[in-house]
C-alpha cells in the first residue's frame, strides 16, 4: 500500500497545484479548480539534470490542465529536484558535463547510456507506486485514462520502460535527445498503445539514425515521428498534433460512453 501525502497547496488561473510526496519520492499534482471528476491523468517526465517544476513543464502542465481539464503529475527522478544525489549520481553528472563540454559525443552516449539505465531501473518502481497512490484519490480513482506527456531526453529513457510494463498507461508522448541501446529498443517493441514521437533533428549528442531506429521499432499500429530543425536545447517544436493525448484519453466534459471510445482508440541532460 502506498500513501500519498499532500504538502502544500496553492490556487490561481484555473489550476490547483499541489505539492505531494509517496514512499519518499516528492511530486506535484496540478488538476482543474473545477470540474476535476474522471479526468484523464497525465504523467511529465522531465529532462536530465533538471526537476519536476521547470517553466517549460510547469506551462505544459497547465495547457493540458485548462485546455483538457486533465490531472497531470510530474515526479523528481533519482538524484534530481528535491531528491538528494548519491556519490554515484555526483560521478555520473560530472562525466556528462566534461564529455558535453569536451563535445565528445561517444562519452556523452555511454555516460547517457550507464545512468539512464541506472535511473530507469529506479524511476519505473516509483512512477508505479505513485500511479497506485494517485488511484486511491476520489477525483481520480481506477477508472481514469492515464496517458505519458513524456518529455524528450531523460523523460524517453524513463517512460519507455515505464509504458513497456505499466498496462494503465493508453498513449505516450516520446521524443529523442536520448542515447539508443538494444534495451531502450526492446523496451519500444513491447510497446503497441498509440505513440507520438518528437525528434529533434539536429541533435549533437545523439545520433539521428539511432532516434529513427527507435521510433520503427515500436509496435503500436498508431505512431506519428514530428522532427524539427534544432540541436539538443534550442528545440522550438511547431506543428505538433495537440488533439494526440485528447483523441486517445477522452475529455471530462465527454459523457461515459464517449470517454470510452475515446479511451480505445532542457541543462546538462542525459
Amino acid at each position: 500500500m502506498h500513501t500519498l501525502k499532500f504538502l502544500a497547496e496553492v490556487s490561481a488561473n484555473g489550476v490547483v497545484e499541489r505539492d505531494f510526496i509517496v514512499d519518499g519520492v516528492p511530486g506535484v499534482i496540478w488538476s482543474p479548480t473545477s470540474g476535476a471528476e474522471r479526468a484523464a491523468v497525465v504523467l511529465l517526465g522531465h529532462g536530465g539534470g533538471l526537476h519536476k517544476k521547470t517553466p517549460a513543464q510547469v506551462a505544459r502542465a497547465h495547457q493540458y490542465v485548462t485546455g483538457c481539464g486533465y490531472h497531470v503529475v510530474a515526479i523528481d527522478a533519482p538524484g534530481h529536484g528535491d531528491r538528494p544525489r548519491s556519490p554515484a549520481d555526483e560521478r555520473a553528472r560530472a562525466e556528462l558535463r566534461q564529455a558535453m563540454l569536451a563535445g565528445d559525443t561517444e562519452q556523452v552516449s555511454a555516460v547517457s547510456l550507464r545512468y539512464g539505465a541506472s535511473l530507469a531501473e529506479r524511476a519505473v518502481p516509483e512512477w508505479q507506486a505513485t500511479l497506485d497512490a494517485l488511484q486511491e484519490l476520489p477525483e481520480i480513482g481506477h477508472e481514469a485514462p492515464i496517458g505519458y506527456g513524456g518529455g524528450i531526453t531523460l523523460g524517453t529513457g524513463i517512460g519507455i520502460p515505464l509504458t513497456a510494463v505499466e498496462p494503465r498507461i493508453r498513449a505516450a508522448i516520446f521524443g529523442g535527445g536520448f542515447a539508443v541501446d538494444d534495451a531502450l529498443i526492446e523496451g519500444a517493441r513491447k510497446i503497441s498503445v498509440p505513440v507520438q514521437f518528437l525528434l529533434p533533428w539536429d541533435d549533437e549528442h545523439v545520433d539521428r539514425q539511432s532516434s529513427l531506429a527507435l521510433f520503427d521499432a515500436f509496435a503500436s499500429e498508431e505512431k506519428t515521428l514530428h522532427a524539427n530543425p534544432g540541436d539538443h536545447r534550442t528545440i522550438r517544436w511547431f506543428g505538433l498534433d495537440t488533439e494526440f493525448l485528447p483523441r486517445h484519453l477522452g475529455r471530462p466534459s465527454a459523457d461515459a460512453s464517449s470517454l470510452l471510445v475515446n479511451a480505445d482508440e532542457q541543462g546538462p541532460r542525459v
